[in-house]
């Protein structure tokens, strides 16, 4: 049995490729692009990206974008690491079923369904509570918190399944709390997924527009609703700079926080080493 790849593999591989980063590549080269026309190559030139970066409807939308996609990405996180523990070590109590069913149901949930749904959600608590008064960053923020705390959720419930409890269990045997336990021996250890997890719902919020479109209001518009309105009036060269700047921004970051990890992972497999070897 040989290991080499056969040419059907090299080609599918190579053809994904390109159509998953193709557009993408089209994209950057047309952000340079001196002529405003997208079907006409007018030579390379940078004059779009300062056009853009003075462009206050486009910078106080990334504005409103990043403090929803950071807040609701935090809250999800820490709701959805929650969620998962529970999952992952209480797999018999009453009301598992349904409770792992209402986590994970917007992940199968049409976003217009859930937009809707969180829209009127809002209107009857206005209507009854008085709040929210109108629809604004809170209702945005709420909603996304709904919908990404389902994907922290399952990457944490896949993690805390595979980890090796017999650290915990001697940490509670040398006298440590639960809670103590929790914070100084599982949470470090799982420290990887719990910035996964961040991470995917901070895109996923940052990407969201069906549901912000649903429960945003005056004031608070998103960078996606704001290139949807951009690109119904035809296909704008800052779009194709601004989209540049978010693709080297997300590439980035996906890469800074890879090295990190894969650090921190050969530090911990280090620490564990050393041990073993101080024990022996």
């Amino acid at each position: 049995m040989t290991n080499r790849l056969s040419w059907f593999v090299i080609a599918a591989l190579v053809f994904g490729f390109i159509f998953l980063y193709g557009p993408m590549v089209v994209l950057v080269t047309y952000s340079f692009n001196a002529n405003k026309l997208m079907t006409l190559w007018g030579g390379f030139s940078t004059k779009w990206y300062p056009v853009l970066l003075n462009d206050a409807a486009v910078l106080t939308a990334a504005k409103n974008s990043l403090i929803v996609a950071a807040v609701s990405a935090t809250f999800a996180t820490v709701l959805g690491t929650m969620a998962g523990y529970v999952l992952a070590r209480y797999r018999k109590f009453h009301g598992r079923t349904a409770f792992s069913g209402m986590v994970t149901a917007p992940l199968v949930m049409p976003e217009v369904i859930t937009g809707l749904s969180m829209l009127l959600l809002f209107k009857e608590m206005g209507y009854w509570f008085g709040w929210p008064k109108a629809m604004g960053f809170s209702t945005v923020i709420l909603a996304h918190i709904t919908f990404s705390m389902s994907y922290v959720t399952v990457v944490m419930q896949s993690r805390f399944s595979v980890f090796d409890m017999s650290l915990e269990e001697a940490a509670l045997d040398l006298g440590a709390k639960p809670l103590k336990t929790f914070m100084l021996i599982t949470l470090p250890i799982v420290a990887p997924a719990v910035v996964s997890g961040w991470l995917l719902a901070f895109t996923i919020s940052l990407d969201d527009l069906v549901i912000t479109i649903y429960n945003n209001g005056p004031g608070s518009g998103t960078l996606p609703q704001l290139i949807f309105s951009k690109v119904r009036r035809g296909v704008d060269p800052t779009i194709n700079a601004l989209a540049t700047i978010i693709i080297t921004v997300v590439a980035t970051g996906v890469i800074a926080s890879h090295v990190l990890m894969t650090r921190q992972e050969k530090r911990r497999q280090r620490d564990i080493q050393a041990a073993l070897q101080a024990n022996n």
